[in-house]
């Protein structure tokens, strides 16, 4: 796959699930699109037309335990994260997403499902200039004791996610990733939602959860991991938050070229970092793959770093 172009999908593929908030079944199928076109999520299933909505910052209703899209007449898609980090993880540029229901499946908690329907659908490139958005200068925002930032960072894109739980089987992890198709499928596709079961009550009061299970989350309580097949990593739920980054950033609309870093952070702080950054016109602008493999170029020479050019991809418990 040549890194210069955008890309889409060769085919359709189709998954089904529960919605961990809703408890609804729901199927979901991700398929190619044109150029320029991003990421699309097409509901049906609705009385009337289709109602499409464009996986973009504006497009955000609600960020409290999920990422939730919708438009003017209210909200269509929740729990969009997932299979948008899939997407911009695995270098999809433009993808068509349909779905039945008001939620993104859940599946296993992980974007591993929507990782093999990428490899199932496959990916093509397409006659046009890859676009990124690249971070010009630091940019910040913060939510009470939590912090984000998105500086520049020409390498690529660079997730630094730290968390610190007062549940001490959690505790404090960190996890940095420079994104790539390889890493996020070995580093994080597999990294599950989790959640501890003193906030199962309050979730419940507020409609949601309605659908977790060991199946789909991973659940602690205040001495131990409850699921008996234990964690796919050491550190899955640090990981996990940098799965969340990459679905939460995928609505800049374009690939980021910057480094995101983020302590105490879930998806209303990605969000509020990603808004603050947008609304300064100064702080980014759109480049096109030549424009970005020369400044990836100029910063490895002043760096001593090797290598070729890296594509740039660009609930709080979830």
């Amino acid at each position: 796959m040549k890194l210069s172009r955008q890309t889409t999908l060769r085919s359709r593929a189709t998954v089904t699930g529960v919605g961990v908030h809703s408890g609804l079944t729901v199927n979901l199928t991700i398929g190619p699109t044109s150029v320029d076109a991003g990421f699309v999520f097409v509901r049906t299933g609705l009385d009337g037309a289709d109602r499409e909505v464009q996986a973009v910052a504006e497009s955000v209703t609600a960020t409290e335990f999920a990422t939730v899209l919708g438009d003017r007449d209210g909200s269509l898609v929740s729990t969009a994260e997932h299979v948008l980090a899939a997407l911009r993880g695995m270098g999809v540029d433009n993808a068509m997403i349909e779905i039945d229901g008001p939620e993104v499946p859940i599946m296993d908690g992980s974007a591993a499902a929507f990782v093999a329907a990428i490899d199932q659908a496959g990916i093509v490139t397409q006659p046009a200039s890859r676009r990124f958005i690249q971070v010009l200068k630091p940019v910040q925002a913060a939510i009470g004791d939590s912090f984000g930032e998105l500086r520049p960072y020409a390498a690529g894109f660079r997730a630094e996610v730290e968390i610190d739980f007062a549940n001490p089987v959690i505790g404090r992890q960190s996890y940095m990733l420079d994104l790539s198709p390889e890493r996020f499928r070995r580093e994080v596709a597999r990294a599950r939602t989790f959640g501890c079961m003193s906030d199962v009550a309050r979730l419940w009061s507020a409609g949601f959860a309605l659908g977790a299970s060991f199946e789909n989350s991973v659940v602690f309580d205040e001495e131990r991991l409850l699921n008996p097949e234990g964690l796919r990593y050491a550190d899955e739920c640090v990981r996990h938050k940098v799965l969340d980054v990459v679905g939460d950033l995928a609505l800049a609309g374009l690939p980021l070229l910057g480094a995101y870093r983020s302590v105490r952070g879930g998806h209303k702080l990605n969000h509020a970092v990603l808004t603050t950054m947008l609304a300064d016109r100064s702080a980014w602008r759109v480049v096109e793959a030549e424009a970005a493999r020369r400044s990836r170029a100029y910063a490895e020479a002043g760096s001593g770093t090797v290598g070729g050019m890296v594509a740039a991809y660009g609930p709080d418990v979830s």
